[in-house]
């Protein structure tokens, strides 16, 4: 890889790897943050690509996740039994 170069390779950010050991924290929060790619080369030659981990997937929201499953049957505003026969109207 003399004069040549490849296009990927040439478009990141290349890290010996003396520095990506020294620096690897500070290296790794930089590839999160910025979402560019690092690649690590030993004597020149690419041996290792950091990347950037995938977004995380936002989870749906609950609201209204079981609108579609139930179905109504019958009168639903109206108590279930009559007041005549509720314990506290006994006494």
């Amino acid at each position: 890889m003399a004069n040549s170069c490849i296009e990927w390779f040439c478009t990141m950010e290349t890290v010996p790897i003396s520095k990506f050991k020294a620096t690897c924290l500070a290296l790794l929060d930089k590839v999160k943050r910025s979402g560019q790619a690092i690649i690590v080369t030993r004597r020149g030659e690419p041996i290792a690509q950091v990347i950037p981990p995938p977004s995380p997937e936002k989870p749906e929201s609950w609201l209204g996740s079981f609108s579609s499953t139930g179905k109504i049957i019958g009168d639903i505003v109206s108590p279930a039994v009559d007041a005549d026969e509720w314990e506290t109207f006994k006494q």
